[in-house]
């Protein structure tokens, strides 16, 4: 499937020398899996990923908001820059992980705030805490909607009343469909490209990013602030500040492999 997008859009990719390339993982490169602490690796992905990243033109990056330990399992390509939990934790390609923060601040509040969580969601159908270490999240794609929206709104309001004795700025809470995450401020796909872009720099590359979700539309902005170009994966109109579009994962890597003439 070809990317849906301006020609300008289409032109400047084809002519860039070199890309920096940012790709999230679920819903964008593989579809969603049935629970967060499902990790499945995908062969078809990790091929393309190694062809990627064996292109001399090409730097890849997986920007995940799974725990770090699950995106090396899903990407193990050792060439491949992995940032987990929205990129406050990193594996670099030379194999050293780099965490951006300081966990013993971070890890005491996800500790109170967990088990304020737990009862919330025992008897309740449908819904997951996932503990990524970093961060916490309840998801309810499962639930009913009326109960996921109590759930979740109550769940804020534990959350936003332990914060208020934690450190000033180091934690945000998101939200989404049938979803609530508590993790540190620098949990964020904007801040990890800006931080890999000017840490690591690659003169002369053009950046460009892939996601699927509003955690995406947060790098968009950085992107388009250092000269890249964003794509949305997303199945119809979708609002979004990306430049281009592509249907679904499938379509995704699709597009993908002509990067590397395939």
């Amino acid at each position: 499937m070809s990317l849906q997008a301006p020609d300008r859009v289409r032109t400047r990719i084809r002519k860039a020398e070199r890309l920096r390339l940012f790709l999230d993982y679920d819903g964008t490169l593989a579809d969603f899996a049935p629970t967060p602490e499902h990790v499945e690796p995908d062969p078809e992905v990790i091929s393309l990923l190694s062809k990627l990243a064996h292109d001399p033109t090409i730097r890849p990056a997986v920007i995940s908001g799974r725990r770090l330990g699950h995106v090396k399992k899903l990407v193990p390509v050792p060439e491949v820059l992995l940032a987990g939990t929205y990129g406050i934790e990193l594996r670099l390609p030379t194999g050293e992980d780099v965490d951006r923060t300081d966990y013993t601040e971070v890890r005491p509040v996800l500790d109170l705030i967990k088990p304020r969580w737990e009862p919330m969601i025992a008897d309740g159908d449908g819904f997951f805490l996932e503990d990524k270490g970093w961060a916490l999240a309840i998801h309810g794609r499962y639930a009913e909607a009326a109960e996921a929206e109590e759930v979740l709104e109550t769940a804020r309001a534990e959350a936003e009343e332990v914060l208020t004795e934690a450190p000033s700025g180091l934690f945000r809470i998101l939200g989404g469909h049938k979803f609530l995450e508590i993790g540190p401020t620098l949990a964020h796909k904007g801040r990890t490209v800006a931080y890999v872009l000017e840490r690591y720099a690659w003169p002369g590359a053009l950046p460009l990013y892939v996601g699927d979700d509003d955690k995406d539309e947060e790098a968009f902005s950085v992107i388009h602030a250092h000269g890249g170009l964003a794509v949305r994966v997303c199945d119809s109109a979708c609002d979004t500040i990306a430049d281009g579009r592509l249907a679904s994962p499938d379509h995704t890597r699709q597009w993908l492999r002509t990067l590397v003439g395939e």
